[in-house]
């Protein structure tokens, strides 16, 4: 079979396999072009353009990731602008500063921030207009704006009757100026949009096959590139190779080189068979996991402290105290492991440049370009597509860097892809980390003294963001302004000066820091004799919302009811990203009674979620659905290796995943709070999984893991 017999893409698998499921396929198509995307638009304002047959458009300015902003930000716009939902159709907006993130001040998709930083510039986006829409209508009408009202996409005048459509006054609102204070219909009414769970806008054409993700960008005339960086961190290119037979050139980039040819599998292989010579630096030897851990232990007790947090007296109060727990824990380094591998396409003219890539920041990507190029920001054209997984990983620009130089380079548009191992091996890791926590008890099991030193790499002092000797809060997110009552609390930070390199993994600092806090406060409770749900009502004193989210998810998962032998439940509880999550987790064990460190199957999950107002529910309980799946993968099995600067775990077959049928019963309780600020749900589901799981662990078999990943089942380990 040549190429052009096996050229089939995945929209014609995805058509065809729908086809073969069913017996037959008979006359299926994929219109390219529908009816709604043909009509004549006008563009009301830069987030809304309305068509003559009543299609809205909205336009968002966070990156659709799975995590469904191309359903929530439309439908708050929807809220104010009164249409049906069912007319809207969504999609990412190019870089521009009117589509900044006003939590950032930037267009960036991060943090949790995409609803909560957009929630009130959507309702703004929204009344606005509605406002320029009913002008238009007015007008037409040869009345007062006062006596008209909008609904379903529609203008009527109050007096006779008479209406119009949206669609046949767009082009009318289009020419007037935006008002400058429209009224929130919400704030007087209510929400009618905001708070419903309505269909996403972006699963039909990603079930259909038609959604575009980075890896399909397509340009005419393009080429493609593989990369192969150094198998050393730290080292670079000592001369540029020959271009190998098969390829169409080879482009030193620094610590990589790209690899041309005229397909990707072309250039995978030429790429793996050519032989580099690196300059490898003598400091990469540092980058060994054995001598990180040492130098981690080292810093624990002699290293200089930053300090974070203090509340209190802890010396004289652990001096005092009637028990003192003196615990430690450690946390290694972790992959994105995004399905979707790195790749942008780039197209470089002496003119423009336009860049196809799945990035986090595409405003980021256009100015990085436009340093590279030497081209204006305006005559940088970036068409953010969909993220096969984004998790942090696409906040970062350096595959976009590569795609760049290799285009201008070899003056052609370039479509560049990472392999699997060149991805895992050259991530920007979520840090590795080193905890000590002391936790002293008075005589009535009472908390009067909590310490914690944590040891960590900052990604921060990585980028240059902090100074050396500043508190990195990535690294301490999560154990300061604990709610917990504490009669006294120091937390301490030491930079770990370990130069692999770091980044933002989804719940970062949290995914770290909850299940060493939440670890402590089990070990606690324990000591204290005490049980750890109530233990943790006890240090959450009067704070009612915390306290209905614990209790929401203690009911939800059954806590204190009858266990079937071989079960055990363990419980979390975390606040991150303006959310508040408390999570029971029930396991059972799988290895026979006496067996040493038994393997176990997590069955069921409850999770209590409080994030200020659910813009979508169902949308909700998915985000926290996936970030509980996350991170209970990473508690169970993540782990990066590095062998003196060698990545030891470069794909999924030394990088285990949770299988479908290892997945547990997860149930989700949303706990609505409108009056308070909004919270984030991308990151909220992970932080809780891990000391949740630990907990119940040590519940079920009296043995504590204090260390991650907890090897405690496998990853195939049959019906939970």
């Amino acid at each position: 079979m040549d190429k052009s017999t096996i050229a089939m893409n995945r929209r014609h698998f995805v058509t065809a396999a729908a086809g073969m499921a069913g017996g037959l396929l008979v006359g299926i198509t994929l219109p390219t072009l529908s009816r709604a995307a043909s009509a004549a638009k006008s563009k009301i304002t830069a987030w809304v353009s309305i068509g003559t047959d009543q299609t809205v458009k909205i336009l968002v300015g966070s990156a659709e990731m799975g995590q469904g902003v191309l359903t929530a930000l439309p439908q708050i716009i929807a809220e104010e602008l009164m249409v049906d939902w069912k007319r809207v159709v969504t999609a990412e907006a190019p870089p521009d500063p009117v589509y900044n993130n006003p939590a950032y001040g930037m267009q960036l998709t991060a943090g949790s921030m995409s609803v909560r930083g957009y929630f009130q510039a959507m309702l703004l986006a929204g009344a606005t207009a509605r406002e320029m829409l009913i002008a238009a209508a007015a007008t037409r009408l040869g009345v007062s704006p006062s006596i008209c009202t909008a609904a379903h996409g529609i203008v009527t005048e109050s007096g006779s009757g008479t209406s119009i459509t949206y669609g046949e006054v767009a082009a009318d609102a289009a020419l007037l100026a935006p008002p400058s204070n429209p009224p929130l219909l919400s704030s007087t009414r209510g929400y009618i949009m905001v708070g419903k769970s309505v269909r996403r806008t972006d699963i039909p054409s990603k079930v259909n096959g038609k959604a575009r993700y980075g890896i399909d960008a397509r340009v005419p005339g393009m080429v493609y590139a593989a990369i192969k960086h150094c198998p050393v961190l730290g080292g670079t290119v000592a001369s540029p190779p020959a271009t190998p037979p098969g390829a169409l050139a080879v482009v030193p980039l620094g610590n990589a080189v790209a690899v041309v040819a005229t397909d990707t599998w072309a250039a995978f292989t030429a790429a793996n068979a050519l032989n580099v010579s690196w300059n490898i630096p003598a400091s990469s030897n540092d980058l060994d996991s054995s001598i990180i851990s040492s130098q981690a232990a080292s810093l624990m007790t002699s290293g200089t402290p930053a300090i974070a947090e203090t509340v209190g007296d802890t010396a004289k109060e652990l001096a005092s105290a009637d028990k003192v727990l003196d615990l430690t824990y450690d946390v290694p380094y972790l992959p994105h492991a995004c399905m979707e591998p790195l790749n942008c396409t780039v197209s470089v003219t002496a003119t423009a440049c336009e860049i196809w890539a799945p990035t986090q920041a595409p405003g980021s990507v256009q100015a990085t370009a436009a340093a590279i190029t030497g081209l204006p920001a305006s005559a940088i054209t970036v068409n953010s597509l969909l993220m096969g997984g984004g998790l942090g990983r696409k906040f970062e620009i350096d595959y976009v860097v590569q795609a760049v130089k290799v285009a201008k380079a070899v003056g052609k548009p370039v479509k560049l892809t990472w392999r699997r191992e060149e991805d895992f091996a050259n991530d920007q890791f979520r840090p590795m980390a080193l905890a000590r926590v002391k936790v002293g008890l008075n005589t009535y099991g009472n908390v009067v003294a909590w310490e914690n030193r944590i040891v960590s790499p900052s990604i921060l002092y990585q980028r240059g963001w902090i100074k050396p000797t500043d508190v990195d809060s990535q690294s301490v997110e999560g154990t300061i302004a604990l709610p917990y009552d504490f009669r006294s609390r120091r937390v301490e930070y030491v930079r770990h000066p370990a130069a692999i390199p770091a980044g933002f993994w989804r719940s970062v600092g949290h995914s770290i820091n909850a299940f060493v806090v939440e670890s402590a406060i089990d070990e606690a409770a324990h000591a204290a004799g005490k049980d750890p749900l109530a233990f943790r009502r006890t240090l959450l004193g009067s704070n009612t919302r915390a306290l209905a989210v614990l209790n929401a998810a203690a009911k939800l998962g059954g806590w204190g009811t009858s266990l079937a032998t071989g079960h055990a439940r363990g419980i979390a509880y975390a606040e991150s990203f303006g959310s508040l999550t408390a999570q029971v987790i029930e396991i059972k064990q799988l290895s026979p009674p006496g067996t040493l460190n038994p393997q176990i199957a997590v069955v069921k999950v409850a999770c209590a979620v409080d994030c200020g107002l659910a813009v979508n529910p169902n949308q909700v309980t998915a985000q926290i659905q996936g970030g509980i799946v996350h991170g209970l993968n990473a508690a169970q099995w993540g782990e990066i290796r590095f062998d003196h600067g060698r990545c030891q775990n470069t794909n999924f077959d030394e990088f285990p995943m949770m299988r479908l049928h290892d997945a547990p019963q997860i149930k989700v309780a949303i706990m609505n709070t409108p009056d308070v600020a909004l919270g984030g749900v991308g990151e909220v589901g992970v932080p809780c999984a891990a000391p949740a799981l630990a907990n119940a662990y040590a519940a079920l078999t009296g043995i504590r893991k204090r260390s991650l990943p907890l090897r405690i089942s496998t990853a195939t380990s049959g019906d939970a």
